[in-house]
């Protein structure tokens, strides 16, 4: 066993540009041109992470900066050139102390290892795919149920990462005192206030969302799992024939018209509406930490991941959504 993960280790200081391991025990700061790597890494790890913007900032705190929205720049003055001031419309984001740590027992190790060609390249391969990927879907979990950062997290009660940090959501609560998010109690259903979700995001867009950002073809309407579910139970209960059935295997890729989806980890009963690139996660530069090793008296191999990291929405105004605890379900 410990013929594969030391030099899994060493693969790892390797790749992370780290020219002397002994130095650091094992933890190492990796070098600025390996953040840009391992950023990109983290994204192609999931079809979400490639959509939404990860950045490197400078400073704990700011303003997010997203350049420009859906305004006319293009026009004629009577005096002069024409032209339109860029606005910035982006959200304060507050970065925090955030810790990621993973490990696999050693009998676990012993599958994985013997599961495959048995290979070092492989072993690192899949190593690395199950670090990345759990760090990842972290990200997202925090991003989307994030509703404070505790000095001391508890996981066990907040399974969803509601301690780490803001998430997105909360974060457009905060924003213009909250214009972006529907906190009024409202109903879903035949004889609701809205009769099905494509009213509920009609009404999201058409009231919330900036007239100049309403035609963006870049929005998308992300659907909670709970609603998705009793939408497409709704079609399927009503279709007569083939084709309806068909339509109803279609509800999650199209809602009021535009492109939807259910993400991973969001609240079931939410509704929201935004372009996938203003969903920002942002980490302080030179501020990324890892450790890999065995730890011989608990069987374990752990792999941790320390930096300064938050969220932000690059327009708030971008942002339209209904939240998960003012919407009831109705059945008739």
């Amino acid at each position: 066993m410990t013929a594969f993960i030391k030099p899994h280790a060493a693969e790892l200081f390797h790749q992370n540009f780290v020219s002397n391991a002994k130095k650091f025990g094992n933890s190492f700061q990796i070098s600025e041109p390996s953040e840009n790597l391992l950023r990109v890494a983290m994204m192609q790890s999931s079809w979400m992470m490639e959509q939404i913007t990860t950045a490197d900032v400078a400073q704990e705190n700011g303003q997010a900066v997203s350049v420009g929205d859906n305004s006319l720049y293009t026009g004629r003055a009577l005096e002069g050139r024409f032209r339109n001031p860029t606005k910035l419309n982006g959200s304060v984001y507050e970065l925090c102390e955030t810790d990621s740590c993973a490990s696999i027992n050693y009998d676990k190790m012993s599958l994985l290892i013997n599961s495959g060609s048995g290979t070092q390249d492989e072993f690192n391969q899949k190593m690395s795919d199950f670090f990345s990927r759990a760090f990842t879907l972290d990200m997202l979990k925090i991003g989307f149920n994030g509703q404070y950062s505790a000095l001391d997290t508890k996981p066990n009660e907040n399974p969803k990462g509601e301690d780490v940090n803001k998430g997105w959501h909360a974060i457009a609560h905060e924003f213009n005192a909250g214009s972006q998010v529907i906190t009024k109690p409202a109903t879903i259903g035949e004889t609701g206030d809205f009769k099905h979700l494509d009213a509920l995001a009609s009404f999201l867009i058409n009231e919330l969302i900036p007239e100049g950002f309403r035609e963006d073809p870049r929005l998308v309407v992300m659907v909670g799992a709970e609603l998705a579910a009793t939408e497409r139970l709704k079609l399927f209960n009503g279709a007569a024939s083939p084709s309806d059935r068909a339509s109803a295997q279609m509800l999650n890729s199209s809602v009021a018209g535009r492109f939807a989806f259910v993400p991973p980890f969001m609240p079931g009963r939410r509704l929201a509406v935004t372009t996938l690139d203003n969903l920002h996660i942002y980490t302080q530069k030179s501020t990324r930490v890892f450790k890999a090793g065995f730890n011989e008296d608990k069987k374990l191999y752990e792999h941790s991941y320390l930096r300064q990291e938050g969220y932000a929405l690059g327009d708030g105004f971008m942002y339209a959504a209904m939240d998960e605890n003012a919407l009831t379900l109705k059945d008739s």
